[in-house]
């Protein structure tokens, strides 16, 4: 596959994606990316724009950890972003996985999470 049809196609799923998944003030939208380096996770209330929580493999605690985009780092980082989320008191999250299929690292990622939340 060609790297412009490869690109056409992960938009077309991100969009496929957004168009379903809308965070409020009661559920907002888990946002997930990955880079070839590191790991961005937030939750965002699309009502007003705001991002409420935001943790990444870049923040000081985490980066000496040295977490990588990988299966292991991301359930690292799932179960970190979890409990980060209950104490600012969100319960309830939508979960969007972005372009990304949602097996391995994604998979790893929301199974850490929603240990401490709902989905």
């Amino acid at each position: 596959m060609n790297l412009k049809k490869k690109k056409q196609v992960l938009q077309k799923r991100r969009w496929r994606v957004r168009k379903k998944v809308c965070g409020s003030v009661e559920r907002p939208r888990l946002s997930l990316s990955f880079t070839h380096k590191h790991m961005y996770a937030q939750c965002i209330n699309d009502d007003e724009g705001k991002t409420l929580v935001q943790l990444s493999s870049l923040t000081k605690d985490l980066r000496s950890e040295g977490l990588k985009p990988n299966v292991e780092g991301a359930a690292k980082l799932g179960k970190v972003f979890g409990e980060k989320c209950k104490a600012a008191g969100i319960a309830s999250v939508r979960f969007d996985r972005g372009s990304r299929r949602y097996h391995g690292a994604v998979k790893a990622f929301a199974e850490a999470a929603r240990e401490s939340l709902t989905f």
